[in-house]
C-alpha cells in the first residue's frame, strides 16, 4: 500500500512534465504538416477505405451478415491502432530519453506512460472519423455508447501495462523491437478487424480458430466496443471482467518487470 501511494504521489509530482511530453510529441507530429490535426481523422478514413475495397472483395463481406461493415472495420481499427502506436512507441521510449535521463532524475515509468497518453490523444481524434462514417452510413447512435468507455479504459491500462513491460526488456534486449513488430503484424489478423469470428470454422493445429482469437484479448475490447457502440448492446459479466481482468494483470506484470529493472537501465542505455 505504501509503494501504490508512492507511486500515486510521484505521478502528481510530476503531471505537468507528463503534460509537457504529450504536447511536445503531438507538436513534432504535425510539424511541417499542412493539414496538422486534419490528417488524425482523414487516415483512418483513408485507411477505412482501403480496408473496405480490399476485404469486401476478397472475402465478401458485403453478403457476410455484417451490418454497416464500414462502422464494423472502423471500429476495429481505431482500437488495434492504439494499442500499436502505444506498445511500439512505449516500447523504444526509455530507449530514447537516455540522454536526459543520464543527466537528470526523472521517473522511468513517466516516458512509457507518456507515450500511452500520447496514443489515447491521437485515437480521441480518430474517433471523429468514425463518427462521420456513422453519419454517412446512417448507423443508429445507441444509449450503450457510453459503456464503451469500459473497453476503451481498461484497453488503456492494458497497453501501459505492456509498454512497461517491453520498455524495460528492450533496454537489456534490443532484438525486441523487431520481434513486436512481426508479432504485433500476426496480432492484427487474429484480432476479428476485418471479419466475423463466426465465419471462422476451420482448424489451426487441432485448434478451432474462434478459440485461439477468443484467446486474444485486443479481440474482446474490439468486441465490447462494437457491442456498445455498432450493436446497441450492453457490456455483459464476462466480457466486464475478461477486460477487467487482462487490464490488471497486465498493469501487475508491467508495473513489476519495470520497478524491478530500471535501477539497471542506466548500464545499458
Amino acid at each position: 500500500m505504501a509503494k501504490l501511494k508512492g507511486m500515486v504521489n510521484a505521478f502528481w509530482r510530476y503531471r505537468y512534465l507528463l503534460y509537457n511530453l504529450v504536447s511536445r510529441d503531438f507538436k513534432l507530429k504535425y510539424r511541417r504538416s499542412v493539414l496538422g490535426v486534419v490528417w488524425s481523422v482523414l487516415n483512418p478514413l483513408l485507411m477505412c477505405l482501403v480496408y473496405w475495397a480490399v476485404f469486401s472483395s476478397l472475402m465478401d463481406m458485403r453478403g457476410s451478415g455484417i451490418d454497416n461493415f464500414p462502422v464494423f472495420l472502423m471500429c476495429g481499427q481505431l482500437l488495434f491502432n492504439f494499442f500499436n502506436e502505444a506498445t511500439s512507441s512505449g516500447m523504444s521510449s526509455v530507449l530514447s530519453a537516455a540522454p536526459l535521463l543520464k543527466k537528470v532524475y526523472i521517473p522511468k515509468y513517466i516516458f512509457p506512460l507518456e507515450k500511452c497518453c500520447f496514443a489515447m490523444v491521437n485515437c480521441l481524434f480518430s474517433f471523429v472519423a468514425l463518427l462521420l462514417v456513422m453519419l454517412f452510413t446512417g448507423s443508429p447512435f445507441h444509449w450503450t455508447v457510453f459503456e464503451a468507455l469500459y473497453p476503451l479504459v481498461t484497453l488503456f491500462f492494458f497497453s501501459l501495462g505492456v509498454s512497461l513491460f517491453l520498455a524495460a526488456c528492450t533496454v537489456f534486449f534490443r532484438d525486441i523491437m523487431h520481434i513486436w513488430s512481426v508479432f504485433i503484424t500476426a496480432l492484427l489478423y487474429f484480432s476479428a478487424i476485418f471479419y466475423d469470428p463466426a465465419q471462422m470454422t476451420f482448424n489451426i493445429g487441432g485448434f478451432n480458430m474462434q478459440q485461439v482469437i477468443a484467446l486474444n484479448p485486443i479481440y474482446w475490447y474490439i468486441t465490447g466496443f462494437r457491442r456498445t457502440v455498432m450493436w446497441g448492446q450492453a457490456l455483459d459479466l464476462r466480457m466486464i471482467e475478461v477486460c477487467g481482468v487482462c487490464a490488471v494483470i497486465s498493469m501487475v506484470v508491467g508495473v513489476s518487470v519495470f520497478r524491478k529493472t530500471q535501477d539497471r537501465f542506466v548500464l545499458h542505455i
